[in-house]
């Protein structure tokens, strides 16, 4: 764990502003998340903090960056809500760290990414979540009373969302994810990429990343976090 800063600045307001609704849809889906803050490595041109966390319901890992006023060394996990309280206009200050989730040790890769092709549009991505969703309120009202419990709700989410996308390998709960959490948006160009058994779906707003069982055949090496 590396934790040479007490504060971060970021370069747009606009991207801080983004950061804090991630942060917000996060914990609607988990009041105790945590999210594990990287700055100092090859994010991207420029510094750039990328901040990881996972929401439970879709069992997928997400990924927003913000590029940072000033080049600075973290690697630290902490409180998303704690996180969320510290920012103020386009700083914010990094909060104690906390004990990482097991999740937090397994990070996607940084490097090796290649471009998968057969991704659908934006708009066709969005009628494929909507399609499952009604599929899912439809089979849930057609259950007896006698079955109509969490145990059965569980199975049937599992095999809807469980489906790839079109001729991809991506399973539909990353593009739920993806909508879900604010990335999947009117227009916006997405992509989806590939590195050993990671899947990732980027689009300017954020990135959802997903292992895929005995896709690529390279296994992950866990990293440390705070």
């Amino acid at each position: 764990m590396t934790v040479p800063v007490r504060s971060l600045h970021v370069a747009d307001v606009r991207e801080a502003e983004d950061l804090t609704a991630f942060l917000a849809r996060l914990l609607h889906y988990d009041r105790a998340a945590a999210v594990r803050l990287q700055a100092g490595g090859p994010q991207g041109p420029g510094p750039h903090l990328a901040v990881f966390g996972r929401p439970p319901s879709f069992e997928v890992l997400a990924i927003r960056t913000a590029r940072l006023g000033d080049p600075v060394l973290l690697d630290v996990t902490v409180s998303a809500g704690e996180l969320l309280e510290g920012i103020s206009g386009s700083g914010f200050t990094v909060p104690a760290p906390v004990t990482g989730p097991p999740w937090a040790g397994v990070l996607p890769p940084r490097g090796g990414w290649s471009e998968l092709p057969g991704l659908p549009g934006e708009a066709e991505m969005r009628a494929a979540v909507s399609a499952a969703v009604a599929e899912f309120r439809a089979r849930d009202e057609q259950l007896p009373p006698e079955r109509r419990n969490r145990a059965e709700r569980d199975r049937i989410g599992r095999e809807i969302w469980s489906r790839t996308l079109a001729a991809t390998p991506l399973p539909l709960r990353a593009v739920h994810a993806a909508q879900s959490l604010g990335f999947l948006r009117p227009g916006v160009p997405v992509a989806l990429l590939s590195t050993g058994s990671w899947l990732r779906l980027r689009t300017p707003f954020g990135s959802i990343g997903v292992r895929v069982s005995g896709f690529g055949g390279l296994s992950v090496i866990p990293t440390r976090t705070g």
